[in-house]
Order: structure tokens, then sequence, then C-alpha cells
């Protein structure tokens, strides 16, 4: 078509896709040590002042100013134990064989109520503990070390000799009135509570935390709740840097999601920039056609965007700017990329004005049993899981990628690749930074993962057993028990030579487990005519012989892609790879949605998922998921409580519910 010949919406269209094709990425990138320097030469990161709290609010919080005593604690003299208020000097001499008798004085002395009458010589007064010590009785004796005479008047008779200040706390002795209690910058636990009360105060004065706007942006955001739109994803990123801002120390204060629209967006930046300390926007910061935030925030004043673009991956594409003094950060929008970057720019920042210390780094040494390409240029970080072989820690990367949402929670830490480095080599040993609190697992399942194994792991939890389940894929998981690396590794890989699932594994060492059968199958939509009430073989015929069917494949080595590619034998052997065949999602539910979705309109996947999408299902071949089992764990609790699990009624029942066959 001729630009004489174009619409004006025709040519604004052409003018858009070529505006995006030749986008420069990123302002400058520069090193993350520069990125901070710069960050940080525009701010002020003293911690913000004082705001008077109840002391029921508390806790968690970071001092603003000295606390001083205002009473004694405890603010008189008091009694420790149970038993007789008197004056040491009368029971000089006293012992088993010799007892010195005291009488008692008319007087009870119990907590809350104030002594009437004094201590004399000779006599002794009853006291509880906590009581308050009476005029002059300067030591306590307990209650065991006497007797009650049967004297007509009250009186003991006392068996041990007591000295001055026996079984007495003076007043003071624990916090003396005019003592600092809790100093500036302390932060505020159960126990500085407990502190603060004792000595009758009701309020502090804290640092305020700084307040933080957490903005999404994206055409494509839905809020939680709603019904997910066709191309929408929900807007989890807003969720996740609201907690973690609480985490470190901040207030979180939710705008929501603004779609691409640069007006829409100036405006909520605008007011979130009048109304907070600091502002996080997450989206819209690697310049792509829909990309407004730096447009955006270089309209806002001085100093403006200060860095756009570090030499991290993942979280390349962070924007840091500041607005007069408030720091205004743009992270990027996948999941992964937003919670490292804002560990690593963002944080620290609010713990610095919140007056909390720098976070502590903790690590531990493991080694990495895989081979992991890296990008030369940028420094590098990988997710990691770390479970216990035979000689350490071993670190198995997660290789969900920078826009999982589940990647930074399933981890227990992440290891660092420099930026000169292009391959991390298999085998090589090196700190893991920690992640929360990261704890080691009773139990480790590496493998194929399933939706009937969270039964399974479902009764573990149960009974307190923490399971660790890294799904590295059929082979992943031979490999790891092969290593000694898990406890058992699930499978289902046939044997093109004999038909046989998972028994050719077998090795000294390792034992297989049966586990169920599931029926794999050709999915499509309901209602196409092309494969509505044909056998799975004539389907795929029929699919074969039309250019139109987009098939959606399996990655290589997973055991549906061994059944495909049995399925296709004879068309793969005369060079014919149906359309689609390249296109190999690593799960059933991914076949799945595709085809639901339109983006393809036939695979292979397993009955359970096919009906989940509410799809048509041709059966093709039950298939056998089963464990191979690292026999020198055999003997551990965890290990023994999942063999059990597996022949738990209760577990196979929930199996059986999913779909799957237990095996007997």
């Amino acid at each position: 078509m001729s630009k004489l010949s174009q619409s004006p919406a025709e040519s604004a269209l052409v003018a858009a896709i070529r505006a995006s094709a030749r986008q420069e990425q990123f302002l400058d990138v520069v090193s993350a040590e520069e990125a901070r320097e710069r960050f940080a030469r525009h701010l002020d990161l003293a911690p913000l002042p004082g705001e008077r709290v109840a002391l029921a609010a508390a806790l968690g919080r970071v001092l603003a100013q000295d606390v001083a005593a205002p009473i004694d604690v405890p603010p008189f003299d008091r009694a420790n134990v149970d038993g007789f208020a008197l004056r040491a000097a009368d029971t000089l001499g006293a012992s088993d064989s010799s007892p010195l008798l005291l009488s008692l004085n008319n007087e009870v002395i119990v907590c809350g109520h104030a002594p009437n009458l004094s201590v004399g010589a000779g006599s002794a007064t009853t006291i509880a503990t906590g009581g308050v010590v009476p005029r002059g009785a300067d030591a306590v004796v307990m209650i065991e070390h006497t007797e009650l005479t049967e004297d007509a008047a009250p009186a003991i008779a006392l068996r041990r000799a007591a000295s001055p200040g026996q079984f007495i706390s003076y007043a003071g002795s624990d916090i003396a009135r005019g003592e600092t209690v809790l100093r500036r910058g302390a932060r505020i636990g159960s126990r500085e509570i407990g502190m603060l009360a004792a000595c009758g105060i009701d309020a502090v004065d804290v640092v305020r935390r700084p307040k933080v706007a957490v903005l999404s942006t994206g055409d494509e955001l839905v809020q939680p709740g709603a019904p997910l739109k066709p191309a929408g994803v929900y807007d989890s990123n807003g969720a996740i840097v609201a907690a973690a801002v609480t985490e470190a120390g901040g207030d979180p204060v939710a705008y929501g999601a603004f779609r691409d629209d640069a007006a829409v967006l100036d405006v909520a930046i605008r007011r979130a920039l009048n109304e907070c300390d600091m502002v996080i926007l997450s989206g819209g910061t690697s310049k792509g056609a829909g990309d407004l935030s730096h447009r955006v925030i270089s309209t806002l004043g001085p100093p403006g965007i200060l860095v756009h673009g570090v030499a991290l991956k993942p979280g390349k594409p962070i924007c840091l700017a500041v607005i007069g003094t408030k720091p205004l950060v743009v992270l990027p929008g996948f999941p992964t990329s937003a919670i490292f970057t804002f560990h690593s720019f963002v944080a620290p920042v609010i713990r610095a004005q919140a007056g909390l210390p720098p976070e502590a780094a903790r690590s531990v040494e493991a080694e990495v049993p895989v081979r992991i390409a890296s990008e030369l240029g940028r420094r590098e970080f990988v997710l990691v899981a770390l479970v216990e072989g035979e000689g350490g820690a071993i670190a198995f990367p997660t290789a969900k990628g920078s826009g999982s949402v589940t990647s930074f929670s399933q981890a227990d830490g992440f290891i660092e690749i420099d930026a000169l480095a292009s391959t991390l080599d298999a085998g090589t040993r090196l700190p893991v930074t920690l992640i929360g609190t990261a704890s080691a697992p009773d139990i480790v399942i590496m493998g194929s993962n399933d939706i009937a194994l969270d039964a399974v792991v479902g009764t573990l939890s149960e009974q307190g057993i923490n399971a660790r389940v890294i799904a590295v894929g059929s082979l992943g998981g031979i490999a790891a028990a092969t290593r000694g690396e898990c406890d058992v590794a699930p499978l289902h890989l046939i044997d093109p030579a004999t038909g046989r699932y998972n028994v050719h594994f077998v090795k000294p060492g390792l034992t297989l487990v049966k586990g169920w059968q599931r029926m794999q199958g050709f999915v499509f939509r309901a209602g196409d005519k092309r494969f509505e009430g044909l056998s799975a073989a004539d389907a795929i015929k029929v699919a074969l012989a039309d250019d139109t069917a987009l098939m959606v494949n399996r990655n290589a080595g997973a055991g549906t892609r061994v059944l495909i590619d049995g399925l296709l034998a004879q068309s793969l052997a005369n060079n014919m790879r149906p359309p689609g065949y390249s296109n190999q999602p690593r799960s059933h539910n991914a076949v799945a949605a595709a085809v639901a979705q339109h983006r393809a309109d036939w695979g292979v996947a397993i009955e359970p998922v096919a009906k989940l999408y509410g799809l048509g299902f041709l059966p093709v071949a039950p298939e056998e998921y089963d464990f191979l089992l690292v026999e020198s764990r055999r003997q551990r609790p965890a290990v023994q409580a999942f063999l059990a699990a597996l022949r738990d009624d209760a577990t196979r029942a929930k199996i059986s519910a999913l779909g799957m066959t237990p095996a007997p």
C-alpha cells in the first residue's frame, strides 16, 4: 500500500510500529555501584522526624529519642518469696537443731497493699511474693524454713539464719529513676514493650515510617478479584511491592494500577509525590512502545532521572529518580526483576529513613551442580534452591525466569555471576546469599511435577514434614538421584525399545517405587468438528493432513515428548514436521492453555488438565508416574513417611479424585 492510499489511522499505526522498532532501550546503562552512588548523592538518608505513638502501636518501631525511667522499678523494696519479713540480726544462730522463736506481727502483707506495722526486735511479719517490705525489716525468709508453733500467741520457729537483703529486691534495683532505659535508634520488640510498661510509659516518640506510594502501570493489568480479560494479567506486583515496603519498615500506600496514558499517569504520580515520602512504580521502564513512565518522570522537575538501566540480570530496566528531595523508582514489570531491584536499591533507602540499620546479608557456601550460561557485561543473580548433598550444600538454579511470580518465594537464596563471566561451570562452589529464613527440608523431591504429587506432599505437611519439590523434569530428577542430591525423583519416561515406563532407569543404589497412572491423550477445543468423535489415532491423521491445524508440542526430555515423537514416528522419519512442532512448552498446563486460547489447535496432555481447561480429550495411552528412590536415604524418617503416604488410603483417594489411578 502506498503512502498516498493510507488512511490517517493506518499512517499513525505504521509510524507507531516504526518508532517501536527503532526504540532506544535505555538512556545509559551503568554498574550497580554507580547507580547506588548517583541515587544516594541526591537523597537524605537520615531517619525521618519522630512521631508520638501509643505503646500498643510501638511494636517494631524505632525510637526517635532516648527514654529515661520516670520511676524506680521496682518502686519499693519487695519480697521475692512467700515467707516472713524480719531483721537479719534476730536470726543469728538459727539452725535445724536449734531453731529460734519469733513472734508474728498482727498483719499479713499481700501484693498491692502497703504495710501498716513496723517489724521490731524478735518479731516477723507474714509477707507474700511481691509484697512491700515493712519498716524495720531488712530480710525475708522462705516459709519452707520455718514452722508455725502451737503457742497461744502466733509465732514461728526459724531453722535458718538470714543475711541482710536476703530475698529482697530493693527499689530501683531493676531500673533506677532517671536511668536511660532505651536509647534512640532501638527497635522496639516485646521485651522493650515490657520495660516501657514497667516504667508506666504509655506513649513513645518513634521514627516516622516513610509513606511509600505504590503504583502499577500497564494496559494489561487487572485487579485481583476481577475477571481476567483477554491478554490481561493480574497485578501481582502491586501486592508484592506493598508487602516488601512493610517488611523494609515503610508504610505502603496503594494507589492501584494505571493504564498506559501519559496524562493519567502524570496526575497519579504528582498526587503520590505530594502525599508520600517516596513513590514506587512497577512496569514501564524499558522504553517500549507502551512504556510511558520515564517520559512522565522526565517532566516532574529536578534533579529528575539519575539512572535508567543497570548492568544487572535480572533488573536491567530499573529507573532511579529524585524529584525535589523525594525518591521515585520505576521497577521492572516482571515480578522477580521487580523484587530483586527493590531489595537492592529501594529497601536500603526505606530502612535508612525508618531509622533501621542496614540488613545484614547471610550466606552459605554451596556447590552448583549444573552449568549456567551468563550474559557478558551484566552481573547476574541466579535464584537457587538449597538441598543437602553427600558432600555439603547443593544450590539448584530455579528455571522459571524473571516473569515468574513464584521464583522469589520458592528460592532459598541467590548466587552471583560476575559481569565478565560468560558461564558458571558445573561443580563450582560459591556463596549463596540467603533470602528470608530458609530452613533445610526434611525430604527433597526432584524431577517431574504432577498435580497429584500435591496430595502426597499435603499428607507430609499435615505430619509436620517439610518437603522441598524442585521441578527439573524427569531427566533432571534422574541425574540428581544418581548424584545423591535428592531423596526421590518423580519420572514418567517410556523405553522406546520395550514400551515400558521408568524401569530402564533402575540401577544399583536406585529403586523404583510405583506411583500412579495418568491418561495421556489428544487434546483439542471442544466443538472442533475436525476431531470430534474420532479416535486419537484418526485425529492425529486428520491433523497431519490439515496444514491449518497448528500443533503445540512438548519440550525435549519430557516423557510426553517421547510419546509424541512415537505417535509421529512415520511423519518425522519422512522429515515432515507438523506446523507448530517447534513450539515446545514445558508443562501439560501450557499445552492446554495454548489450545484453549486458540494459539494452537491440538496437542498431547493428561486428562485432568484437559478437563481443567474444558478441552476435548481423546485417550492415547496410560502413562506411569513413578519415583526413583535413593536407597541410601530410604531409612530417613521423612522418606519413610513419603512411602507410607503413597500407601495411605486417604491420600490415594485424593489422587483418584484428580483423575489418576494409584498403583496397586
